[in-house]
């Protein structure tokens, strides 16, 4: 077997052209456009990058590639825990164990001779809202930026030694449904009818005022958990230049109290129902003008919440429901949406598990984010929970 680390373009093809012999019988994989998750490896493009380090690797055996892999490193995540932690991700690897293993060992080498004492995986080289977190339940086609797999991955991280760090659960909500809990919708309307709450939804025009408001929420909501990692602007910035194709400016929604920012809710509509018209993964300026056409129609019939946040103070207030009426109207409104998928919720945070399922969600797909420690005598700790 060889692991061989990706410097050219033809290796490059090599790491994305590998997915395609994983999954060619599995009709739920939808493949991701080759130029975003390419991005992620770009540090003119993922400002992350620019505070950490990347690297990857192909596994070949007989000839064939057999595996893939990717290790990074970034000092906004890796000094938050008890030991510096990097990550590993975009794993993809046959059914065989010894193959994984290589994988894992040739990330776990670099990232210690990077300074790193642990990796947590599969997650992404910036943040959590995409490509985050091993698929454990719930094998159905995934909306855009959530990670699909196949079920034996599982066992391949296990036996390596990854233990859970957190579990994430994604509910599935029709929120114009006449059947969902009236008293929840009664408190909705009244708290978010209250004086001095006024509610916005994004524009494009003021997004530098909305991204400044985004990171005082997130930091005072977030700062005191071990998940927390400051949000750099221009990490925003690019996320929204990149996804302006199918972003809807009412999907994105702000709370202020007396005009100070104190809650936000963001959500995306399902790209994957575009992209899996263009299963080559690769984009052209054809495609592009099909992919815009397509969103024209109509054909994205699902949306998916990828962040919501509260500072403290506001958090027993009704605030998060408040969105939650917001944004019904707009669905009322846009009826060709009928399926709202809220992804990810971390196993950490029982209070927004509870406004999920208070709200209505069904719980339908798990992942889970794993952490390996190098040092094996090393005591495990999970995740804390986030205390009311």
């Amino acid at each position: 077997m060889q692991l061989i680390q990706v410097t050219n373009k033809k290796l490059i093809h090599a790491f994305h052209q590998l997915p395609y012999s994983i999954y060619k019988h599995d009709k739920n994989w939808i493949a991701p456009l080759r130029m975003m998750i390419e991005d992620i490896f770009n540090p003119e493009k993922n400002n992350t990058l620019k505070k950490g380090k990347a690297s990857r690797w192909v596994a070949y055996k007989e000839g064939k590639p057999v595996g893939r892999i990717a290790a990074f490193h970034s000092s906004n995540y890796a000094h938050q825990f008890d030991q510096p932690t990097g990550g590993v991700g975009f794993f993809e690897c046959i059914d065989e164990q010894e193959v994984a293993d290589a994988l894992f060992n040739v990330a776990k080498k670099w990232l210690t001779a990077e300074g790193m004492e642990a990796m947590d995986g599969p997650i992404n080289i910036g943040e959590n809202f995409f490509h985050w977190g091993l698929l454990v339940d719930g094998f159905i086609p995934q909306t855009f930026g959530m990670n699909y797999n196949p079920a034996y991955y599982h066992k391949l991280w296990n036996n390596y030694g990854f233990k859970t760090y957190y579990q994430q659960f994604s509910y599935n909500l029709d929120i114009t449904s006449p059947d969902l809990p009236e008293r929840f919708w009664k408190i909705a309307a009244w708290t978010a009818k209250k004086p001095g709450y006024t509610f916005e939804n994004f524009t494009f025009r003021n997004q530098e005022t909305y991204i400044r408001d985004f990171i005082d929420i997130y930091d005072q909501a977030w700062s005191k958990h071990d998940n927390y990692k400051p949000i750099d602007p221009q990490d925003l910035r690019d996320m929204i230049s990149q996804s302006k194709l199918i972003l809807e400016e009412e999907f994105i929604w702000f709370v202020y109290k007396e005009g100070v920012p104190i809650g936000f809710f963001m959500m995306i509509p399902d790209a994957n129902q575009l992209i899996k018209y263009f299963p080559s993964g690769k984009m052209n300026l054809l495609k592009l003008i099909r992919l815009y056409y397509l969103k024209r129609r109509k054909v994205i019939n699902r949306c998916r919440v990828i962040v919501m946040g509260v500072i403290p103070k506001f958090q027993k207030s009704g605030i998060e429901s408040a969105i939650f009426y917001q944004l019904r109207q707009v669905l009322l409104r846009k009826d060709w949406y009928n399926e709202m998928e809220l992804s990810w919720v971390g196993d950490f945070n029982p209070k927004m598990i509870s406004i999920f399922e208070a709200v209505g969600g069904k719980k339908t797909i798990t992942h889970q984010t794993l952490r390996y420690l190098f040092d094996r005598e090393k005591e495990f700790k999970r995740s804390a929970i986030i205390e009311d």
